[in-house]
């Protein structure tokens, strides 16, 4: 498959919401395999479509990752059906706010509906690392980063920084 780069904020696409997958086809398999070779190329835990510029509501997440073990799971226009009361904090990074990390407040546990490969409908419920991925991808197919969620200040820093660092680069 391929390995395709990463959008980086602020590019202002990663604010785009995502559209449904109308069918499920073979363009599509291929758009989560592209989307899972181009996570672990990051050494990422899951990736949205629209990090690499495809505004389609669809996501990898692959927690086994970080074991060395590839076990890579396409979500294809996710919902969630239920979320828990119950909050949990989460350290939260992203491939697209790089060397950026911090604490998160969502829900601790979820039900989510979403489409797999084949195009059949799935339920899954999920807590800990899975329900935290799960949300924070799916933030993206509504144009939404995790520093979002952050106070004013640290977003404002974040930006600041990524805005700085985006600067060298591309003077280098």
């Amino acid at each position: 498959m391929t390995v395709r780069p990463i959008l980086t904020a602020p590019d202002p696409r990663l604010q785009a919401v995502s559209t449904d997958v109308e069918t499920v086809t073979d363009e599509i398999r291929t758009l989560v395999d592209d989307m899972a070779d181009s996570m672990y190329a990051a050494d990422g835990i899951g990736l949205a479509a629209i990090q690499i510029g495809v505004a389609s509501r669809v996501l990898v997440i692959d927690l086994d990752q970080k074991e060395g073990k590839k076990n890579p799971i396409g979500y294809i226009n996710p919902k969630i059906i239920w979320a828990s009361e119950e909050t949990a904090v989460f350290e939260e990074g992203c491939l697209s706010v790089p060397e950026i990390w911090d604490d998160v407040e969502r829900p601790a546990r979820i039900k989510c509906e979403y489409l797999d490969r084949d195009g059949k409908k799935q339920t899954l419920e999920a807590d800990g690392l899975l329900a935290t991925c799960l949300q924070h991808e799916m933030d993206h197919l509504n144009g939404v980063l995790f520093i979002d969620h952050l106070s004013r200040l640290k977003k404002s820093m974040a930006v600041r920084k990524l805005t700085k660092a985006k600067k060298l680069k591309e003077t280098a």
